[in-house]
């Protein structure tokens, strides 16, 4: 395993700045957040960019995954939206053309791994009516993601029609394909009460392929500072061990970027530990 943390918890920092800073801090691997003020996908300098980041990367021995969970880029005014389950298929694409970018760059950054989430509906609207559009959608992206050799990492969130490990039986049903596999955030499965969390990890370990972690309490959905939650973390990591995973364990404090570097430096001596 590679300890990491997610890029997105340091908005207020050059992207460069923030992997030197986690670098020297001792972390092995970054959530790497494709975002307008760190790497905008959508740019005309993205490529090179990419290129001079997977560079610095290489240098500080930094593992990278990309994460496709920026807040505004799609849409100023709406956070998290448009998504792979809005109405307009205009707008299902621009979320598409997203992740399509993130598994165009995820080879030049040297990153095996791109995580996403299936999104939330902005109005009410019945599950059952918006998981044949997910699977549709969901289908377009794996074929790329196959065509590229790229791991697409889906994340159970919170609030989103794909929010509990526990529907992810109805998505493996579909979808057979070794490119497909799990993001799992230790903070959400206590959060929506999937515990034990070690036998959710046991059970679907062969299938998970990045890891986010945080402290959160049951029943909200607020990203904590370990040990200010309720979370007991060495069953949660021996597990990660015991099912023989192998990827990054990226710290996710987001709403922490105002003291970036003195928040990583104690999520990191907090999981050190473990990971020693």
């Amino acid at each position: 395993m590679y300890l990491g943390y997610n890029t997105s918890g340091f908005a207020y920092h050059r992207l460069e700045d923030a992997l030197a800073i986690l670098a020297d801090l001792g972390y092995r691997s970054v959530g790497l957040t494709l975002d307008y003020h760190s790497l905008d996908p959508f740019s005309r300098q993205a490529t090179r960019r990419a290129r001079h980041i997977a560079a610095l990367l290489d240098k500080l021995g930094l593992r990278c995954v990309l994460e496709t969970g920026a807040r505004f880029l799609l849409d100023p005014r709406r956070k998290h939206q448009p998504t792979l389950i809005s109405e307009r298929p205009e707008e299902r694409e621009l979320r598409r053309q997203l992740i399509v970018r993130a598994i165009q760059l995820a080879p030049i950054l040297h990153a095996e791994r791109v995580s996403f989430w299936s999104g939330a509906a902005e109005s009410p609207r019945p599950a059952e009516s918006l998981w044949p559009v997910f699977l549709q959608e969901l289908d377009r992206l794996l074929r790329r993601a196959e065509k590229e050799g790229i791991t697409l990492c889906l994340e159970p969130e919170p609030g989103m029609l794909f929010d509990r490990l526990a529907l992810w039986p109805r998505v493996r049903s579909v979808f057979a394909s070794p490119y497909l596999k799990l993001t799992v955030d230790i903070g959400h499965l206590h959060c929506l009460g999937e515990v034990p969390i070690a036998d959710r990890l046991r059970a679907w370990g062969h299938d998970i392929a990045h890891v986010h972690i945080e402290d959160m309490r049951a029943g909200v959905h607020e990203h904590l500072m370990f040990g200010e939650g309720e979370i007991a973390f060495e069953p949660v990591l021996q597990t990660l061990v015991a099912v023989n995973y192998q990827g990054c364990v990226c710290v996710e404090l987001d709403r922490h970027a105002h003291d970036a570097p003195a928040v990583a430096r104690r999520a990191y001596e907090y999981l050190h530990k473990h990971f020693s």
